[in-house]
């Protein structure tokens, strides 16, 4: 299908993308370095870490403040968040918001019915007109100074989980910190930079591929989808038109067959008391037959 951009943008500025392209390609390192057992376990570890935390935090709490916390551990999601290299969570929050606020339509920064699939999995945090922050939109989140400097110093966090990878595949690969800047590189190029590269484009199918794969349940006015398989990859993001229907409830899977795990780790959070008011999917949403599409 050919897509023709319902609004114009600015073209890519390929200099500004240097250290977006540089996170692809630093993993292909590994090819020098080789690779240990360690650094493929600590791949995944911090895949299903941080996709949590891009959920969790980015999406169900900065986004659409589905739960309550503290001010501390409010902190805590955001920094944990920010080490996903998603820039920041108020950029990202009020990002979110516009997406939702015009769903499908051409003032949707990635939709794919509006301007395909390239763009809206990657082009449009490519191109310059998404760059700001938009204070207007997250005034919420902008009352907390320590959430505009986090957002503002945005790579302080996954230059820090970086650092750490390294110190973590000095001692595991070469017996000792010390041998962090020996034996720690390739615990950098596949524990730290592909475990990113594959939760950027885990966490970019959700805009594009959610709106184009699976089976929607409800009448949203837009293209959402709800998908198993990408819900399992994304740790339960992939029941979108549940949460495009509605945005309030923590959980996105409505039914308990429909895997959220990243509801059920905030639920144990709730259980320790870290995060409390979770927002449930009241019975008249959940089985609103008129709106009920029969798959």
């Amino acid at each position: 299908m050919h897509h023709v951009h319902a609004r114009p943008f600015s073209p890519i500025r390929p200099a500004s993308q240097l250290g977006f392209i540089a996170v692809h390609l630093l993993p292909f390192f590994a090819l020098y370095t080789g690779a240990t057992l360690f650094d493929w376990i600590l791949c995944a570890v911090l895949y299903v870490v941080r996709m949590f935390f891009v959920t969790g935090a980015y999406h169900r709490y900065f986004s659409h403040r589905t739960y309550k916390t503290s001010r501390f551990f409010q902190f805590l999601l955001a920094f944990f968040a920010q080490t996903s290299a998603q820039k920041g969570v108020l950029w990202w929050s009020a990002n979110h918001r516009i997406h939702h606020k015009h769903s499908d339509t051409p003032e949707d920064p990635h939709s794919m019915k509006q301007y395909g699939f390239w763009f809206s999995h990657i082009g449009w945090i490519m191109v310059p007109d998404f760059e700001d922050t938009r204070y207007d939109l997250v005034k919420d989140l902008q009352k907390y100074p320590e959430l505009v400097w986090l957002n503002k110093y945005h790579l302080v966090p996954p230059v820090l989980l970086a650092l750490f990878c390294m110190f973590l595949g000095g001692i595991v690969n070469g017996g000792s910190p010390a041998a962090m800047f020996t034996d720690g590189w390739s615990t950098l190029w596949i524990g730290f930079f592909l475990s990113t590269v594959i939760l950027y484009h885990a966490t970019f199918s959700i805009n594009s591929l959610m709106h184009w794969y699976g089976r929607p349940r409800y009448k949203t006015g837009d293209e959402s989808k709800n998908s198993l398989w990408l819900a399992l990859i994304s740790l339960g993001e992939g029941w979108h038109n549940n949460h495009h229907y509605y945005q309030r409830s923590t959980n996105q899977g409505f039914f308990w067959w429909e895997i959220d795990i990243t509801y059920y780790g905030l639920k144990v959070l709730s259980w320790l008391g870290l995060v409390w008011d979770l927002h449930g999917v009241p019975d008249h949403v959940k089985y609103s037959k008129e709106k009920l599409i029969k798959a």
